[in-house]
């Protein structure tokens, strides 16, 4: 599987990381509710959100004045389904590397 370098960046930061907890507890919310949640100004939390949603995380929808955003689900399986794979990888690498080091130990 290939991963997507914009799709893990954009979940790499941990702002990010809770306004999507934060969204899909709720369903939904505007940078003004997510800014009210967390330590950080609503303009912050409007420029998380462009990342998120370049990254196809989040949808925004008009709302009024503001923007409600919603979660995608197909692309936060997307990378679910990544990091399932590359933790598989990396099990198999480190179960080799103890297959080597077990095997030196014997020598």
């Amino acid at each position: 599987m290939i991963v997507d370098d914009d799709l893990w960046s954009a979940i790499g930061d941990p702002t990010r990381r809770r306004m999507l907890d934060l969204l899909l507890t709720d369903g939904d919310g505007t940078a003004t509710t997510l800014g009210n949640r967390l330590s950080v100004t609503r303009q912050g939390v409007a420029k998380h959100l462009v990342v998120l949603e370049r990254a196809g995380l989040v949808h925004g929808t008009a709302a009024g004045r503001e923007r409600r955003y919603r979660v995608d689900d197909a692309q936060l399986a997307r990378a679910v389904a990544q990091l399932s794979s590359v933790g598989a990888a990396w099990d198999a690498r480190l179960q080799r590397i103890k297959r080597i080091a077990e095997a030196l130990q014997q020598e």
